[in-house]
């Protein structure tokens, strides 16, 4: 029978009174590595998406289905994560996460040599999958490395180097994928040869072994580095200690008893809808003649600002959250990315286009204040909440549907499913988000991992 992850009976150990974060400012440094990698990599794939467009023919439904492949691999990878942390621990299984993402990586030689659809969604979905364990080691990790009172703040923080990444992947993609090829310079509906194509597919072989070379060298000085563990609150029981609960029971398992999770996980799973809708569609709608009008390498120009925005929004995020509750800034957010969702929708022309680079800003902070906020007074079930949350990113595969929708309904229309999503954000924010049954704060512990 599938059973769902085992609940801990551990007493949680209370943090020291008098935690300080300013002890693990190298080990957090590093770990902001790690998000502007996951962000780059990601975000390559909005540059990535109309060029395969026109090298495979494919319409929006099979466009965005690439995308839907990348964000299952969350859905695969992040309960077995949760486990592999517990017997490797964080360190090794980061370097693991990051050995993956390589082999992913270096997957898109052949999958552009052949080329090959189907090689493609192969490597991307191993990518997604290294990614997904980062997500389960990391975000946890900075959440309880300092203060639990600013424990938003600081991913916000760190995320805001994921923004950072995600700020430079459309101009690298852009150069070097877009720009160099003859789809990337053509208006929406041009008709390419065979020839053509072929030499497009295999634009993407040098920037994803740059990515991969990267990734090598981060898993080396990883390797080499000494980390904080997480302490005794955060670790999940002996094996003798926990029970299982049958899946068919989910809803009956203690962790769905702090109402901060149980919410956090539609919330995150929601969310994801609307950011990878925008930002793997946004070329797309970009090109339109009643839009922009303008060509895929242009666009990606365009795209840079949107990610800016997240970027610029987390570091003022990270700082407004030290001076107001995070709920009710990320209420403030989501109500202004509803208003701007709308005008995305309904208007014609750059302004429409302009609404949908805002719409970076607003959706800057919800991710890491989503996610702080759902392990908030988990205890020991944080590995487990982390890696519930991090399955929820499997989200971001419903941008199928949002395919779906712009071949049903048109492109411009698809985008009322990224307002309703906003609508979830908000009611998260303003009531979902207030913890029950919380345990005591999360503790680290000094001695380094091996």
């Amino acid at each position: 029978m599938s059973r769902l992850p085992p609940v801990s009976h551990a007493t949680p150990v209370a943090a020291p009174p008098h935690r300080k974060s300013g002890g693990y400012g190298r080990p957090l440094a590093l770990l902001a590595s790690l998000f502007f990698m996951w962000g780059f990599i990601t975000v390559i794939n909005n540059t990535l998406l109309p060029h395969l467009r026109s090298v495979f023919e494919l319409d929006y439904t099979q466009t965005t289905l690439i995308e839907s492949v990348w964000f299952i691999a969350y859905a695969v990878a992040s309960m077995p994560s949760a486990f592999l942390i517990e017997r490797v621990g964080y360190k090794r299984a980061i370097i693991i996460g990051l050995l993956i993402m390589a082999a992913g990586a270096l997957g898109m030689v052949p999958a552009a040599r052949i080329p090959s659809y189907e090689i493609t969604l192969l490597a991307l979905f191993v990518i997604a999958c290294g990614i997904a364990l980062l997500q389960v080691a990391a975000n946890p990790y900075v959440a309880v490395i300092g203060p639990p009172e600013s424990s938003e703040s600081r991913l916000t923080l760190v995320q805001a180097f994921n923004s950072m990444g995600t700020f430079f992947a459309p101009y690298f993609g852009g150069y070097l994928i877009l720009s160099r090829t003859t789809g990337g310079n053509s208006l929406e509906g041009a008709q390419l040869t065979a020839a053509e194509r072929l030499a497009d597919a295999q634009a993407t072989q040098l920037p994803y072994v740059m990515v991969a070379a990267v990734l090598v060298i981060i898993a080396l000085v990883f390797w080499r580095a000494k980390l904080p563990a997480l302490g005794a609150a955060t670790r999940r029981a002996h094996a003798s200690e926990r029970t299982t609960v049958p899946l068919w029971k989910l809803w009956a398992h203690p962790i769905y008893k702090h109402r901060n999770l149980a919410f956090g996980i539609p919330a995150i799973f929601i969310y994801l809808i609307a950011e990878i809708g925008v930002a793997n569609l946004f070329i797309n709608f970009a090109i339109l003649p009643e839009i922009a009008g303008i060509t895929p390498a242009k666009a990606a120009n365009y795209l840079v600002l949107l990610w800016g925005g997240m970027m610029v929004g987390r570091f003022a995020g990270a700082f407004i959250m030290r001076a107001f509750p995070a709920n009710k800034v990320l209420a403030v957010y989501a109500s202004a990315a509803f208003l701007v969702m709308i005008g995305a929708a309904t208007l014609h022309g750059p302004v429409a286009m302009w609404c949908l680079i805002l719409v970076g800003l607003c959706h800057s902070i919800m991710f890491p204040a989503i996610f702080a906020m759902g392990i908030k007074g988990l205890g020991p079930l944080t590995e487990e909440g982390s890696g519930l949350l991090i399955m929820a990113i499997a989200g971001g595969a419903l941008v199928v549907v949002q395919g779906w929708l712009a071949d049903t309904v048109g492109l411009q229309n698809s985008f009322w499913l990224t307002v309703a999503c906003e609508l979830y954000v908000l009611f998260y924010a303003l009531w979902g988000s207030k913890p029950t049954n919380a345990l005591p704060p999360e503790e680290l512990r000094e001695p380094a991992q091996p």
